[in-house]
């Protein structure tokens, strides 16, 4: 039960994390696996490409599909709509953490 709660929370913090990086240069799944999981999300591929094709329905992202090593390797970077909703965000999970940090 505790598991399924905190997944529905960090999901939140994930699509932040995503639109952090995809902002600052183009992103991939497997990076962004690698990135994460630095940060103590472990999760598989199942579950971050879901959340990239939706954050990508939703206009947060676009994504740009290039030839890497003779495969298509899909990209992504943070749209304009993507990066309101970042800025809104950090301003948001600022003040919590300011609130919650004690």
């Amino acid at each position: 039960m505790v598991d399924k709660i905190l997944r529905k929370l960090f999901l939140g913090f994930i699509q932040i994390h995503i639109l952090h990086h995809a902002e600052e240069h183009p992103i991939f799944g497997l990076w962004m696996l690698e990135e994460l999981k630095e940060h103590g999300y472990n999760m598989s591929s199942g579950t971050l490409y879901p959340i990239l094709h939706s954050m990508e329905k939703d206009g947060l992202l676009v994504r740009e599909d290039r030839k890497v090593e003779g495969k298509i390797r899909k990209y992504y970077v943070t749209t304009e709509k993507g990066s309101a909703v970042l800025k809104e965000a950090r301003m948001k999970a600022y003040e919590l953490f300011k609130e919650i940090k004690d």
